[in-house]
């Protein structure tokens, strides 16, 4: 007989099937009562597929032995919960640097570049009757990365490519990487030209990147952020730019989703985007396909390929 098998939330639509051929699958998320359908049913799953899994959901699975988390964040996972039932947690890293890196890329030159007011611009009949404003380069800048992992490294490669220095700020010195490393957030802020936020989500790095911080960035600077919401102070970012004190932003990620400022919808000096930074068919795929391998492995009592917990 197949293993039961509970998804929490929405997955890429190839590996929903995929995971129906093979376990006895229930949607947590078609549940008009998660919690009440968890204590009915909690005991029958030994492992989740997806994430958003907190405390209490756990608290009603007497049998979860793993969680296979939909993504490289794993933020919305409790994993001191985890750990303290010993719990595995997988994440899928690795398959989905690329598509962050090309957007983030391509995000900071629609911003310097100014695609989207260009674009509507034309589209609406202004190249008739006047020139476009001229723009920025982003040659020749530098860039400094919040969290130069395996997805950072990818940005500041890029980077380089376009001509930008590439320093960055971290927990640690990471000696073999060919960028200056800065101890101190502020200091870095105050010496690059953008600022991009690729660090994990969770409470270390909650409002890590504050009024001080933007302050630093000052008003010729850049903020970009294709981390979590949580990672900047949104309420200070919108004073920032409200007040000329930050020259633009470039968002992927805000602090309650899918909800944006509507301050945020009307500047020209900010590009937002909906959170899809590994919004392509092929990432999607291959980290669906690295939840499955995770599933299977666990399910074989063999070692988990990409386990956090």
């Amino acid at each position: 007989m197949s293993h039961h098998l509970l998804i929490t939330n929405k997955m890429v639509k190839v590996c929903e099937p995929e995971l129906e051929a093979i376990y006895q699958v229930e949607r947590l998320y078609n549940q008009n009562d998660p919690l009440k359908f968890l204590a009915g049913n909690g005991d029958k799953y030994r492992a989740i597929a997806g994430a958003d899994v907190s405390a209490e959901m756990m608290a009603l699975m007497p049998n979860l032995e793993m969680i296979s988390s939909f993504g490289v964040g794993y933020d919305s996972v409790d994993t001191a919960a985890a750990k303290a039932r010993n719990i595995r947690v997988t994440n899928t890293p690795d398959v989905l640097n690329d598509a962050m890196a090309e957007i983030t890329v391509g995000l900071m030159i629609a911003l310097s570049r100014r695609l989207v007011e260009a674009h509507n611009f034309v589209a609406k009949g202004g190249w008739e009757n006047a020139g476009f404003p001229l723009q920025s380069e982003l040659r020749g800048k530098t860039v400094g990365i919040i969290g130069l992992g395996r997805i950072g490294k990818e940005i500041a490669a890029r980077a380089q490519a376009m001509k930008m220095r590439v320093v960055y700020f971290g927990r640690t010195h990471q000696h073999d990487q060919p960028y200056v490393y800065y101890d101190d957030l502020k200091h870095m802020a105050r010496d690059v030209d953008w600022l991009v936020a690729m660090t994990p989500g969770g409470a270390g790095t909650d409002k890590l990147v504050d009024a001080e911080i933007l302050d630093a960035l000052g008003e010729n600077g850049y903020f970009v952020n294709m981390a979590r919401g949580s990672v900047v102070d949104q309420a200070a970012l919108v004073a920032a730019l409200e007040n000329k004190k930050l020259a633009g932003a470039v968002l992927d990620v805000f602090a309650d989703e899918p909800h944006v400022p509507d301050a945020l919808k009307n500047m020209d000096n900010v590009v937002l985007s909906p959170h899809q930074g590994s919004a392509t068919t092929q990432t999607r795929a291959a980290m669906g396909a690295l939840v499955m391998a995770n599933l299977a492995a666990f399910f074989a009592d063999e070692p988990l390929l990409t386990q956090v917990v």
